[in-house]
């Protein structure tokens, strides 16, 4: 029975040692070392491989995303009766509130208009918003959504949230689905999006969504690249409107050089690093998993297909 891991060479050492240690035996390969293709039975990957999977092992039996998301796999491409599931780590979880935090910090404490004043050499001082008159919401109150809100609770900040369908949250004004939308931004003076990238919430940070935020507002995407327009967010930090943005994600990873992220004087970017899977965990998640599917068990982060997440 072989695993084969398709994502960074230098984590898969890790992984290897790891299950070394605690499932010797079982037989780990990285790609594009498969060994017999028939073995396979589990692909822990961040991308798929060209090649149709079910040809390419036709006795696998579990598709395990490297990530706590699945929208960088192609499911349409994935064989209908093969179950895939997505990464729960809970240092993953701790890691991505980690960095919310920091990021809703840094538009509620003015920090990108103070390091514009640093290279300027302007000493030049901001007003005070005390957070209790700062409005945070959260977009996807899934457990990512969840752990920022606790992280962010004790901050004093209003706190509302938005999702795909009803929730309820103490302390928490919840917001769901398309109708619901407008009405959210409009409450929210720092968005933070954490929803899973689907058809239905490709390009949803746009011209029309920015233009429902309240003046002076702040966005921070930790979803995914294809959430947020690029030209519009630029276009309503140019304008005034938006305040200023913090950006994990894009489309293009790494963008183009001449991509105005890069320099823009509202934006902080950062390469895709809010929530990193660290092998310590993730391994000894990923094999607990393995041990539910050995004994009949449900998978913990079973995909569903039809929702894409």
């Amino acid at each position: 029975m072989t695993i084969v891991f398709k994502s960074d060479p230098v984590r898969g050492r890790e992984w290897a040692a790891l299950l070394a240690e605690h499932a010797p035996e079982l037989e780990f390969r990285m790609w594009p070392d498969i060994g017999d293709p028939a073995a396979v039975r589990y692909l822990v990957a961040w991308r798929l491989p060209s090649e149709d999977l079910g040809t390419l092992f036709p006795n696998l039996e579990v598709l395990f995303s490297v990530a706590a998301g699945v929208d960088q796999l192609d499911l349409s491409t994935v064989p209908a009766h093969l179950p895939v599931a997505r990464m729960v780590d809970p240092n993953l979880i701790a890691s991505m509130a980690e960095y919310v935090v920091m990021s809703v910090l840094a538009l509620h404490r003015d920090l990108i208009a103070y390091i514009g004043s640093q290279r300027a050499r302007r000493w030049s001082e901001m007003r005070v918003v005390p957070a209790p008159r700062r409005r945070v919401g959260i977009m996807g109150l899934g457990s990512l959504g969840l752990a920022a809100i606790e992280r962010l609770r004790p901050f004093g900040f209003p706190l509302s949230g938005w999702s795909r369908s009803p929730k309820r949250i103490d302390g928490v004004e919840c917001h769901a689905g398309p109708e619901g939308l407008e009405t959210f931004l409009a409450s929210v003076d720092i968005l933070v999006c954490l929803i899973p990238l689907t058809p239905e919430t490709r390009g949803i940070l746009d011209r029309k969504a920015f233009a429902a935020m309240p003046a002076g507002a702040g966005i921070v995407n930790v979803g995914r690249g294809g959430h947020l327009v690029d030209a519009d967010l630029v276009a309503a930090l140019d304008s005034g409107h938006l305040g200023g943005a913090v950006i994990d994600v894009v489309s293009t990873e790494p963008p183009p050089a001449d991509h105005p992220f890069w320099d823009h004087p509202k934006i902080i970017l950062t390469p895709h690093v809010a929530s990193m899977t660290q092998p310590q965990t993730a391994a000894l998640v990923f094999l607990d998993n393995v041990r539910r599917h050995q004994r009949g068990e449900p998978l913990v982060g079973t995909v569903d297909r039809d929702r894409g997440y």
